[in-house]
């Protein structure tokens, strides 16, 4: 994973586009309507600050798997209780790419979204694995 491409192209979209949560999920809601009610219980604000701040913890321990391991694994099995299903991280990844990369604009390059969605990848594959471990808890 090339963490400092990840760092720099998303220090250039912030500056290019301060509302990527909010663009995204725009897009979000416009592509995938049904998610819609699981939204509920935060404001659109809160539910933009939130992930604003989740998504600059990952890039802040990009270096600490135990960390992203431990945090996602946990932020997973809390999302089991929301109702979100293993179709929707791969929604929430192609949604988020498509905000980063209109923000990116004329500088969204092949690296750029291999980098992107390596990290994606890495990032719902942790948070899945929390869903496996609070679903077999359940059980």
């Amino acid at each position: 994973m090339d963490i400092a491409l990840l760092r720099s192209s998303f220090e250039l979209v912030v500056d290019r586009n301060l509302h990527l949560v909010a663009r995204f999920y725009e897009i979000f809601f416009a592509r995938y309507p049904q998610v819609r009610p699981l939204f509920g219980r935060s404001s659109r604000g809160r539910q933009e600050q939130m992930l604003t701040s989740a998504l600059v913890a990952v890039l802040d321990h990009l270096e600490d798997p135990a960390w992203l391991e431990s945090t996602l694994g946990a932020l997973g099995e809390k999302h089991v209780a929301y109702g979100v299903t293993d179709e929707m991280y791969g929604w929430v990844g192609e949604c988020l790419l498509a905000a980063i990369a209109e923000a990116a604009g004329p500088d969204w390059s092949p690296a750029l979204e291999a980098a992107w969605t390596a990290a994606y990848g890495a990032i719902s594959g942790a948070m899945l694995a929390g869903t496996r471990k609070e679903i077999t808890k359940a059980a």
